[in-house]
């Protein structure tokens, strides 16, 4: 699987065909850009390395800023001024852009560094990034889960130089830039720096080595060298007084000679940076005991293959089997994993950061994690219990920097769900008498007061999040034994009918986060058959869901370069799907299980996946936001869609002939029959019958326990909508699944 992935896709402006049919209806309001960036990276690694053009909102490409419509171009060309490390993968508008620690080959002045170079070539591979440049040099940059290895290779020069700018942050949008608090470097000897520099309240330490003993190394200060100095220490710094500093290495080369810089990381001091570099150097040698560039390459490309190998498909297409690695790819970057390195509490154990939008990937990443890799899940789990217990609630987004920015406005207590699916999982590892004690304080905080004091909360959404909360927060505590809490629980998870107008069966009108009152009103809640019957019963929410899809409808105009406010206006007017382009709607095609209508879902997912992903730059149709689309993208392809904290695991028509998910304990293995290779053009495919573990299943949906558990899911396709799983609907809480509806494990 590692072979075709293509760290490039989603970097670009969407390029898609223009979509025909079902999709043709849907309204996307986000940029068109997937935000990706195609450098090194490492599994849920901590350091991540690319180029630097000051694009946003990676650092990488030629994109200014958007919230509507393509973005406007920041360069002409493909450019760099260099490479950096830490970058955000696929997310929108947050003011938190990283970039910290630019690193510049040239063969030019000091003042040079800012001026930016025509990039002549690129290629990159999971764990691998390489750029050629206009004037000569070849950079390759690689990364282990706390370092990074640059390797240079240069022209013949009688002076070449690698520049580290250790005061470098941010992007070039208006006002992107990150000023350094404080900074302290030390030059150790000829070829070995170190420092720390903080950056929004996070101390960017770094132990860094440059692998010529022949070149000399000298700190430099405002672009000037500051020879035989052997330390800068600022104890202030304002954006008024901030002027650049750093390192420099200089030597003479010969043509086609390479230099290396490997530098290690800590979010605490340089001491534990210095640390970090010599344990991921352990982690890798070549045959001669050297930690080299190639030999760390070689390391993180294994992990990265063993990470992708969990999941296998069969399919005769390279460019079908490139888009599903690349999802895969994208969707096992973040968050990333720091253990023993926060720097906001002292002592050993998890800390992970950009967890930047669990809004988006609460629903598809998540579940995607725990499944594939249940002690990540684990870890990551008690590094949110551990920001509770430090900080006072469990996040709904976490950075590398101090202080809460504005989360809390997309999403309430979306944390419950993962924990929630964990209990029922019985994963070891979690103490769930602490995670109870958390989860029920984070319930009653910021919104939460507002729900408990008056039932109902404004924005409209966090009282379906709030009920939701407290129905995952039961599940947890009948699990622990607290039987009366949960009854509790369970009385304020009723309360969700209260974000409903019951004339319009819609979601009453708000102002809401990324969308309007229809796109916020076909998530699954936890009483779908309550749900369904507050919209007038199964015709009447059917008939909804339809004009919601755009079933019948006329193609729809999307948005142009700056977009006036009418133009903007009128989109939203539609109350269409917005696609793949924007994630509050992104559950809602599964909907249509609970009115017995599958063949809808299938249509949906038929038209998103083929029309709305694809090879390429323009790959993608908005922003990745952490994996959370391009998770979407895996479930969806395989068939399979988990509805995060309900424990259960829809299932549809798989765009695979064949494939299997390899679990923690167990393997899920789905095979089909009459299957068709699908394209764009082709019809969707739909379920006529299918059987798991070799007994007939008329449902359409397994529990969270039968999917983990493993087996084979037989899936009987044909052109036509059959009788499938129409008079059966997923369990809600008014209509439990009933002893029919379990299936008895393999024998």
């Amino acid at each position: 699987m590692i072979d075709a992935v293509d760290p490039f896709i989603g970097t670009g402006i969407t390029d898609l065909p223009e979509p025909t049919g079902l999709a043709a209806a849907w309204f996307w309001p986000k940029p068109p850009v997937g935000n990706t960036h195609p450098g090194a990276t490492h599994p849920f690694g901590m350091v991540s390395a690319c180029s630097y053009s000051g694009g946003y909102p990676t650092g990488y490409g030629a994109f200014e800023r958007s919230t509507e419509g393509p973005p406007r171009r920041l360069h002409e060309a493909d450019v760099a001024t260099g490479f950096t490390h830490f970058q955000q993968s696929g997310t929108g508008a947050i003011r938190k852009y990283y970039n910290y620690l630019r690193v510049t080959p040239t063969l030019g002045l000091l003042d040079d560094i800012d001026q930016p170079i025509a990039i002549l070539s690129e290629d990159a591979a999971p764990g691998w990034y390489s750029a050629t440049l206009a004037n000569g040099i070849r950079a390759e940059l690689t990364v282990g889960p706390k370092s990074a290895v640059h390797r240079y290779t240069f022209p013949a020069s009688t002076n070449a130089r690698v520049v580290l700018d250790c005061s470098h942050g941010g992007l070039l949008i208006d006002r992107g830039t990150t000023v350094p608090l404080r900074a302290q470097l030390d030059s150790l000897d000829a070829c070995t720096a170190s420092g720390e520099v903080v950056m929004e309240g996070v101390p960017i330490a770094f132990h860094a080595q440059c692998a010529s003993p022949d070149w000399r190394q000298m700190l430099w200060y405002d672009h000037r060298l500051m020879p035989g100095g052997s330390r800068l220490q600022f104890d202030s710094i304002r954006p008024t007084t901030l002027r650049p500093f750093g390192f420099m290495w200089s030597g003479p080369v010969a043509e086609g000679e390479t230099i290396e810089i490997h530098i290690g990381f800590s979010l605490r001091d340089a001491v534990q940076a210095h640390r970090n570099l010599e344990a991921d150097r352990r982690s890798h040698t070549d045959p001669s005991g050297a930690a080299t560039f190639e030999s760390r390459r070689r390391s993180t490309e294994s992990s990265w293959a063993e990470h992708l190998d969990r999941i296998e498909i069969e399919t005769p297409s390279p460019t079908r089997r490139s888009v599903f690695a690349t999802a895969l790819y994208h969707s096992l970057i973040k968050p990333c994993f720091a253990p023993n390195e926060s720097p906001f509490w002292p002592g050993s154990g998890e800390f992970a950061f950009d967890i930047c939008t669990m809004w988006d990937i609460y629903r598809t990443q998540l579940p995607l994690v725990s499944a594939l890799f249940p002690d990540r899940a684990v870890e990551l789990a008690n590094f949110l219990l551990k920001v509770a217990e430090e900080e006072g609630n469990l996040p709904i987004g976490y950075r590398m920097a101090r202080g809460t920015d504005r989360f809390f406005r997309q999403g309430s207590a979306l944390a419950h769900t993962f924990l929630a699916d964990l209990c029922a999982l019985e994963l070891p590892g979690i103490d769930w008498e602490w995670a109870l004690c958390h989860m029920d304080a984070d319930l009653r905080r910021q919104f939460g007061e507002e729900f408990l004091e008056h039932g109902v909360v404004h924005p409209i959404s966090h009282t379906l999040d709030l009920a939701f909360g407290y129905h995952c927060t039961a599940g947890v505590a009948r699990a622990v034994g607290d039987h009366d809490l949960a009854e509790q629980f369970e009385a304020l998870a009723t309360r969700w009918p209260n974000a409903f107008d019951p004339e319009t069966g819609l979601v009453l009108d708000s102002n809401l986060y990324e969308g309007g009152t229809w796109n916020y009103s076909f998530r699954i809640v936890h009483d779908m058959a309550g749900r369904i019957e507050l919209a007038g019963g199964r015709d009447a929410y059917t008939s909804m869901l339809d004009r919601f899809f755009g079933f019948g409808a006329a193609p729809v105009k999307q948005l142009g370069i700056d977009p006036g406010v009418d133009e903007i206006a009128a989109g939203y007017a539609l109350n269409r799907f917005e696609g793949l382009n924007n994630e509050p709607d992104m559950e809602a095609p599964w909907s249509y299980h609970w009115v017995g209508r599958p063949d809808r879902t299938a249509d949906i997912v038929h038209a998103a996946i083929h029309q709305q992903y694809g090879p390429g730059r323009g790959g993608l149709p908005g922003n990745d936001d952490s994996g959370g689309l391009s998770s979407w993208y895996v479930w969806a392809s395989l068939g399979l869609f988990p509805v995060a904290g309900q424990q259960i695991v829809l299932l549809n028509a798989p765009s695979f002939a064949r494939s299997q998910i390899r679990l923690s304990n167990a393997t899920f293995t789905i095979e089909t029959t009459g299957f068709v290779e699908p394209d764009a053009a082709s019809p969707a495919q739909y379920v006529q019958s299918m059987r798991f573990n070799g007994r007939d299943l008329d449902r359409s949906w397994l529990r969270a326990e039968e999917f983990h558990g493993g087996g084979v899911l037989t899936v009987d396709l044909g052109p036509t909508p059959s009788t499938w799983a129409t008079d059966s609907s997923p369990p809600s809480t008014s209509t439990p699944p009933t002893e029919s509806d379990r299936q008895e494990p393999p024998t």
